[in-house]
Parts: structure tokens; C-alpha cells; sequence
């Protein structure tokens, strides 16, 4: 099946569905899902737009609220995790994922799921060690502390995934694990975003929580965003048990902005006489029984079981009768049921309500999912707890000032692994403050559209967009190899993945520019539609040139963590 992967959606979805739209007509192919990788931003209205860790500037409404009213409808079934620039109040109301709009699926904190046969799982948010053992603590409307705090994940969420068995296809997460940046075109990479260079040397950049689960879950294919970067990998993964080594077919992509490389066409293949509809998977739901009563919605650090005499269970994995437990309690249907519904009143342009306050609501699919199958809503029980003080600290420092007053960075002790034995020191450059991630975009907008393949231009009035004149790029070289480069040798060559039908996009126009075709691996390619240079993202400042710094945002947090560490 054709399966199309987006980074960041940054609440673009006319555009997405536009692009996948303008390829399906070009190539006479038929898209058959899509997969979002992060900053979805399901924004019903105003009050969620306050839930949502971007400054004030930058809050725009987008286009998720049409799909949510029912205005419009998504033309290709959508699954998303969620990223560290999110509505976090909505997407909190679905702990174990459901729909956020009619055929649009959100996969929870983490989850799995099944779709013509293929396994498709997922881990929402960023890591950061500082909060990686707290519990699902946080309620709107958040302080400036929780605001953030809510998108980082958690080791529950970890571990739960960790007792994973059976293979998986497709894994997703918002960050990328740590080190894989060493089996691609790492010098490519630092080209593009020249201020990772130090933390790529020195293998301390991304989730080494994702990293774990990497080496655990052993997918074929494993896809990321939040650098907003074009990055393709490869890695093998050491044999296990006496079998072939796995490989994982690793894609970054971009965000939706002009000239970048925020869609590409994945080519994966299904089972013949599988459902054609969205699917529970019996062993993720056998594993979310059976871990939880480990979920506390608490601020304390928390440990999870372990082999080491002090528990009594540390194996959650699931056994053949747990799983056909779940099947009987789905009554053998493993539909996941179509049963959304609006929980908060949806925007309305003619009526706009800015003082509108964030909104803490149950979500009926939360609650009928747990009903069937005795799990607990953690968001209900986070309110009931006490634990949460997001409305105390609510009338805190406002993002900007929280922003203006960050001062560099600092080394953070790692909290990962998650045993209490063995911590150890590392660097986690895993979050740029929210000024320069959006607005280096805006500098390397004009390099990317130098040179970089041939561009074709969109047809003006293409319909559900009133600025859908966007560009596209065609098929890149593919490679056949399936040769891995050991970690930082050989930087030059390309991640040789295996080649896939490539999907060319002729330029319609003559006034088109040819440029080089280099691209990292070979998953079959497509720079899709997007927006024409002379679009800009409204409230974006410019940016004055030079390489973009990184600075950290929450200094008081970061000089507390000791204490926090020896208090859990």
C-alpha cells in the first residue's frame, strides 16, 4: 500500500491533503494512508490555542477546526502522534488514542495499531530527562511549567511499549533516537543544520529513550520530524536469538513550508485479506490491562518493575489467553469503532471568542474504551488526584517572558535508563527554544530553494485552499544497495535503502530551473506541493542570517533536577 509520511503538520492540514491530492493526479496513484509525525496541533478553538506551547505571536488558528466541525472531511485516513507544540488539553482527553476528527486517528501517549494487516505504532512528545519519571500528571489550564512538561514522555509509556513481542512494521516518534544520525549522510546533515554539529559529534543529540525502544522494537521502518530536516538512515541491528539481523529503513522529514521536503510516498506492504478498516491490536490492548495499575498520575519520580528481587512481576508482556481475553471483550470485533464526537465547541470564524478559556473535558471514547476494557482514564484520575497544579501556576511568566528570560544551556543528568543504578551524565539537546526553531526555517527557506531539484508549480484554483499555488519536486536518484556504513565512516555516501517505485513529478512549466538530485536513501520520493516562496507564514519574523543558536528555555527547572532525582 502507499503510504504517505508528513513531518511536522504545524496545523497545515488543507495543505497536506492538498499535496497528497496534486501527486495522486499527477502519478495516477492512489494514497492509502497517512502518517503525521508530530506538532499535529489539533486546535478545536481558541481556548485550546492557549494549551498549545508556541508564543502568543505565533498561534494561529490554521485549518484543524474545519475537520473537527465537520466542515470538511479528510480524504485519506490520517494517524498522527503527537509533538511538543500541540493543543495538549485535546489530545490529553485520548490517553490511549482515538479520533480527534472523522478519519483522523491520534495514537494516544503511545500506541499501537493495525491497518490492512500492518503494525503501526507510536510514542507522543520529546524526551526530557527532568521529566521522563513523573506521571501523567498535568491539567489545564497549565502553569508555564506544565505547559511544556505535558509533551514530555513519560517512562510508563516506555516500558509499556518494551513488552512488545511481536514484530512491528511502522514506529513513529516526534524526536529521533540518538545515534541514528551515524548511519546516513551525517555531513549532509550538519550542512543543513550546521549548530547540531556538536551534539552529533558527540552522539548526545535526540531521545535515547527512542533510542532504546529502537534497538527493542527492531521496525522496518522507523519515521521522525521535530528538526525540521530531510534525513534518511539505515540501520542493522544486532541478531538476536539465532535469527537474520533486522533492519530499520530510518526517514526524518521537514515541516510544510516552501522548497522543503516535508512528504515523501513510502511503498510498505500489506497482508492481503486484512481488514481494510482501522484495527485495535490485541497484544498492545493486553498490555495496557495488564500495566495498569502502574499508572499514577503524580509528579514523583517513579521506577518500573524489574528483575532485581524487589518486585514481584517485572514481565507485562502478553500471553496468548490475554490476548484473546481482549478479543472476547471487543466481542471479536477488532474494529476500532467510528464513534467520534465533539467535546468542546468547534471555532467559529464568525464568531471568534479570544478570552475563550482552555477547556477540561472527557472524551466518550476514553470512556468506552475503558469501560470495555476495565482500564482507567488517566486524565480523569489525574483530576481527581490533586496532584496537578496547573491552575495554580496558571498566572505565571507568559511564555515570551519565559523565553526572553532562558540563558544558555546546562549539562543535565541523565535519567535513562530508568533503574536506579548506573546514572549517568549526558548532554539533551532535545528542545530549541521556540523562536529559533520556527524562524530558522525562514533562513534556510531561500538555500533550500537553490539548487535543489526541479520544482513544478501547482495549477492556480485547486479546490479547499484559497492559496494552494505551491511547489514540488520530483523523484531524487535511489540507490540499490543494502550496504551499511558502520557509524562515522564513510560520511559522503548516501543510506543505501532499498529502492522503492519512484514516483517522478514532471514540471508542468517551462520556466523551471534544474538543479542537483542528491537526496539521502531511497525511500520513493516525491517533493510534494507546498507553498510558494512568496508565501510567508504570517507572524514570522526574519531571520538576520548566521547559523541559528540553540538556547534553553526553563533555567530553575533544570537546576532542580538533582533535588527532584534524590527525592523520587
Amino acid at each position: 500500500m502507499k503510504v504517505a509520511v508528513e513531518g511536522c503538520c504545524h496545523g497545515e492540514l488543507d495543505k497536506i491533503y492538498e499535496s497528497i491530492s496534486y501527486l495522486e493526479n499527477k502519478e495516477d496513484v492512489k494514497v492509502d494512508l497517512l502518517l503525521c509525525c508530530g506538532d499535529f496541533q489539533a486546535v478545536r478553538n481558541e481556548g485550546d490555542m492557549k494549551c498549545m506551547a508556541v508564543p502568543a505571536k505565533y498561534r494561529h488558528m490554521q485549518t484543524f477546526y474545519k475537520y473537527y466541525s465537520g466542515e470538511k472531511k479528510a480524504p485519506v485516513l490520517t494517524i498522527f502522534i503527537g509533538g511538543n507544540h500541540e493543543a495538549s488539553n485535546h489530545l490529553q482527553e485520548l490517553p490511549y488514542g482515538g479520533w480527534v476528527a472523522p478519519n483522523i486517528y491520534y495514537l494516544g501517549y503511545a500506541g499501537i495499531v493495525r491497518f490492512k494487516g500492518v503494525r503501526i505504532g507510536g510514542l507522543s512528545g520529546i524526551f526530557k530527562s527532568h521529566d521522563y519519571k513523573k506521571g501523567h500528571f498535568e491539567l489545564p489550564p497549565y502553569s508555564p511549567e506544565t505547559l511544556r512538561s505535558v509533551y514530555h514522555i513519560r517512562n510508563i509509556d516506555v516500558f509499556k511499549l518494551k513488552q512488545i513481542k511481536m514484530p512491528i512494521d511502522i514506529f513513529m516518534t516526534h524526536d529521533w533516537p540518538r545515534g541514528i544520525y551515524h548511519y546516513g549522510n551525517t555531513n549532509q546533515l550538519l550542512r543543513q543544520k550546521k549548530f547540531l554539529r556538536q551534539e552529533v559529534e558527540s552522539s548526545t543529540l535526540g531521545s535515547p529513550a527512542a533510542a532504546e525502544l529502537l534497538d527493542h522494537l527492531q521496525p522496518t521502518y522507523w519515521f521522525s520530524a521535530h528538526l525540521h530536516v530531510k534525513f534518511a538512515a539505515l540501520m542493522q541491528h544486532e541478531a538476536k536469538n539465532n535469527a537474520a539481523p533486522k533492519i530499520t529503513k530510518f526517514l526524518s522529514l521537514d515541516k510544510c513550508l516552501p522548497h522543503r521536503d516535508f512528504l515523501q510516498i513510502v511503498e510498505v506492504a500489506d497482508r492481503p485479506g486484512s481488514s481494510e478498516h482501522l484495527e485495535y491490536d490485541p497484544e498492545w490492548l493486553a498490555i495496557l490491562k495488564a500495566t495498569d495499575n502502574l499508572q499514577k498520575p503524580s509528579c514523583n519520580f517513579w521506577n518500573p518493575p524489574q528483575d532485581n528481587g524487589l518486585h514481584t512481576r517485572w514481565d507485562f508482556s502478553a500471553s496468548e489467553e490475554a490476548m484473546m481475553k481482549v478479543v472476547s471483550d471487543l466481542s471479536g470485533d477488532l474494529c476500532i469503532p467510528e464513534n467520534f464526537s465533539l467535546t468542546v465547541p468547534a471555532y467559529d470564524p464568525s464568531r471568534p471568542q479570544p478570552n475563550a478559556h482552555p477547556a477540561y473535558s472527557t472524551n466518550p471514547q476514553t470512556t468506552e474504551l475503558c469501560a470495555t476494557l476495565s482500564l482507567t482514564d488517566i486524565y480523569i484520575l489525574a483530576g481527581q488526584s490533586g496532584q496537578a497544579y496547573g491552575e495554580e501556576g496558571a498566572t505565571g511568566a507568559t511564555e515570551e517572558e519565559e523565553d526572553e528570560d532562558s540563558t544558555g544551556s546546562v549539562d543535565e543528568p541523565s535519567e535513562y535508563p530508568t533503574d536506579t543504578s548506573g546514572l549517568s551524565s549526558s548532554y539533551n539537546p532535545d528542545e530549541i527554544t521556540i523562536e529559533d526553531e520556527w524562524e530558522e526555517v525562514e533562513d534556510e527557506g531561500v538555500e533550500c530553494a537553490e539548487g535543489k531539484g526541479t520544482d513544478a508549480v501547482v495549477p492556480e484554483g485547486q479546490v479547499g485552499s484559497q492559496d494552494s499555488d505551491r511547489d514540488s519536486s520530483p523523484q531524487r536518484e535511489t540507490a540499490n544497495r543494502l550496504i551499511l556504513p558502520p557509524p562515522c565512516t564513510a560520511p559522503e555516501s548516501e543510506a543505501p535503502l532499498r529502492s522503492l517505485r519512484p514516483l517522478s513529478l514532471p514540471p508542468p512549466s517551462a520556466s523551471l530551473s534544474q538543479g542537483s538530485s542528491e537526496e539521502e536513501g531511497s525511500f520513493t520520493s516525491a517533493r510534494v506541493p507546498k507553498r510558494n516562496s512568496g508565501e510567508t507564514t504570517q507572524g514570522l519574523a526574519s531571520h538576520t542570517g548566521g547559523t541559528p543558536q540553540i538556547k534553553r528555555r526553563n533555567q530553575s527547572i533544570y537546576t532542580a533536577v538533582e533535588d527532584e532525582e534524590s527525592e523520587g
